[in-house]
């Protein structure tokens, strides 16, 4: 039976450890500016998946991907050692697309907005095919009058 609220507490826990020690104890210049951003745990508590994101280019990226992965053996030994559990989890570090998704979001906003002023300096400058009003309202008593008179003249019947 899993228990979730404990693999939660334990997946955040495992994210502050991760973090400081990335930022005291690694000291590796392949590292660049990495931020942890979700950690999630098995309901074994037997894997652990730490999502983190980098600054800087794809070639930063990848340094900072081969440094993680060489400085796993140390964090996970710092995780065991701070959170005392009975088997230290495993952990898998992932390149989190969350900056990637954000970034084509916010294309497709500008793409939007570009098209909605389009739109917008298009309906200012257009004119009505027909009348403004397209709709028939009823004749006043005056005009209607003159529209009888102007029937009979010309032969028609109303």
């Amino acid at each position: 039976m899993t228990d979730t609220a404990r693999a939660r507490k334990l997946a955040d826990r495992i994210r502050v450890v991760v973090a400081e020690t990335l930022q005291r104890r690694i000291k590796d210049p392949r590292l660049g500016y990495v931020t942890i951003t979700d950690t999630r745990v098995t309901g074994d508590l037997r894997e652990a998946t730490v999502f983190y994101t980098v600054f800087g280019d794809d070639e930063e990226r990848a340094a900072s991907a081969a440094a993680l992965e060489s400085a796993k053996g140390v964090l996970r030994s710092e995780v065991g050692r701070q959170t005392g559990v009975r088997f230290t989890p495993s952990l898998t570090f992932v390149a989190d697309a969350i900056p990637e998704n954000a970034r084509t979001i916010d294309d497709l906003l500008a793409k939007a907005r570009a098209a909605d002023e389009e739109v917008r300096k298009t309906a200012t400058d257009a004119a009505y095919a027909g009348e403004a009003d397209p709709y028939r309202k009823p004749a006043e008593d005056g005009e209607d009058e003159d529209a009888d008179a102007d029937a009979r003249d010309e032969g028609e019947t109303r």
